[in-house]
């Protein structure tokens, strides 16, 4: 891989820890822990949890393994990467997101011992509990993009490999 490559690879993880980092703090500073306000009614409102566990709070209060875990991913993914479509922008663009997202959770874990998760969407329904996605950051979406993109690209890939590999009639 060459080295404009990985200074792709890396303004678009800076950017992304930034945007996550500049985001949380905004939230920390003007929300209390547990605070919401309601956007869109019955749709969408920005909270103010900590959240220790991993996506939708699985291994609740195993921060320190996780942040573990998110060190050993970066630097197995920083190995591996040229395993990846990391020759083409779009697979640079992916690598960048998980690994900015990756980053910004870390950065939480390390410095407050929780994750802030601050975006969230339900549906309101009258008379009964309401319906919610998991709360989430732009570091959770970051992931969720480029991880999403590096599945596309494997698949497609695979497909021209699959393509090229059968001879013509």
């Amino acid at each position: 891989m060459n080295s404009l490559a990985n200074r792709r690879i890396a303004l678009i993880a800076l950017f992304t820890l930034a945007l996550d980092q500049f985001t949380k703090q905004l939230v920390y500073r003007v929300m209390h822990m547990g605070q919401e306000k309601v956007i869109i009614d019955g749709f969408f409102k920005f909270v103010h949890w900590g959240n220790t566990g991993a996506a939708w709070s699985l291994f609740r209060d195993n921060n320190g393994v996780l942040a573990l875990v998110a060190l050993v991913a970066l630097v197995v993914l920083f190995w591996s990467r040229h395993h990846f479509d990391a020759h083409t922008i779009l697979g640079q663009v992916a690598l960048g997101l998980v690994f900015g997202g990756i980053l910004g959770n870390l950065i939480d874990r390390l410095m407050i011992g929780h994750v802030i998760d601050f975006l969230y969407f339900y549906l309101h329904r009258r008379g009964a509990e309401d319906i919610g996605f998991p709360a989430f950051n732009i570091a959770d979406s970051a992931i969720c993009i480029g991880v999403g993109l590096i599945f596309i690209l494997s698949w497609r890939n695979e497909t021209t490999m699959t393509k090229v590999a059968q001879p013509s009639a």
